[in-house]
């Protein structure tokens, strides 16, 4: 019985202290380096960029080792598959952190669910074409930085906004009359 009541307070005391741990606490520091200990939308706002940085360069080496048209033939493209697969994982703390800091403003939270979105489409054509040159492919995978830099500066904008101020308080009348003594 002491044991099973031990065991009872244990989870009730993880159960509470569950609550306390910020959204970032276990953030990889591998996809926001800098921004681990920052808000969620500057974690969020570097990892978007670093993240297809990283899967970019799998997927170069996959094309370094295989050419441009078997890159994707048979397991030639597992790298980088795990590379996104890995990724979509671990941006999801960040992502949802910075929805959360940006619920203040439609617009912010528009904001991040777009370059979320642009962010998913890019990873999603790394994948060289199959008519498409080499120098045609390396344009192609580096647009989607200024793309993500844009995105980002509205962002970092709507967020720089301060909060709408409250309408302020309508003050009472003063009063009339005589002054009451304390």
């Amino acid at each position: 019985m002491r044991r099973c009541s031990s065991l009872f307070v244990l989870v009730l005391v993880s159960a509470f202290s569950a609550g306390s741990v910020h959204a970032l606490d276990k953030v990889d520091p591998y996809i926001c380096p800098t921004q681990t200990q920052g808000s969620g939308i500057d974690c969020f706002l570097e990892a978007v960029p670093q993240t297809y940085t990283m899967c970019r360069h799998i997927k170069s080496i996959e094309i370094i080792e295989f050419g441009l048209a078997g890159a994707q033939e048979g397991v030639n493209g597992a790298k980088t598959e795990y590379c996104i697969d890995k990724h979509k994982i671990l941006i999801v703390r960040p992502y949802q952190a910075a929805l959360r800091e940006a619920a203040r403003s439609k617009e912010e939270v528009q904001g991040v669910r777009q370059l979320y979105d642009a962010w998913l489409d890019s990873l999603a054509k790394l994948t060289p074409g199959a008519d498409e040159t080499d120098e045609g492919y390396k344009q192609r995978v580096v647009r989607p930085y200024a793309d993500f830099n844009e995105r980002i500066k509205a962002i970092r904008a709507l967020a720089d906004v301060p909060a709408k101020a409250a309408p302020a308080a309508k003050k009472a009348p003063a009063s009339k009359g005589k002054k009451t003594s304390p």
